[in-house]
């Protein structure tokens, strides 16, 4: 018996759904299509963006040169073609750790995020405490 294979389309690709559930969960984020695929934004700035690379599915995060270095390392991780050592992307078209992709979004947001953001992701209020005299 012939297996079939079903190709998932771009748009209800169940990987995108999570990744879109997880960035858009933060303060004052977006999505935009650009480029032919979706970019998650935190205010104006791209943090994350699910596009396809080699006829693959990858996710691109936003980080600091050190932990792009640390995460080409790491099995399914590549160098964004675009990301001039400041974003790395994951093939996500297979098994998916969505432990460390939550911990990567969120250090991918914290890197483009203006402080009035990262207060309320934090749980910070912009309120003073009075003072008892």
């Amino acid at each position: 018996m012939a297996h079939r294979v079903r190709k998932v389309s771009r748009s209800d690709d169940p990987a995108l759904t999570r990744v879109r559930e997880l960035c858009l969960a933060l303060p004052e984020t977006s999505e935009t299509g650009s480029w032919g695929h979706p970019n998650f934004r935190a205010g104006t700035k791209t943090f994350v963006t699910y596009e396809w690379i080699r006829h693959r599915p990858s996710i691109a995060f936003r980080l600091a040169p050190d932990n792009v270095n640390e995460f080409l390392s790491v099995k399914g991780f590549f160098p964004t073609p675009y990301g001039r050592s400041q974003w790395v992307s994951l093939y996500a078209d297979g098994r998916l750790n969505w432990k460390m992709i939550s911990r990567l979004i969120d250090k991918s947001y914290r890197r483009v995020a203006i402080k009035r953001m990262l207060d309320a992701l934090d749980g910070k209020s912009r309120k003073t405490v009075a003072r008892a005299d």
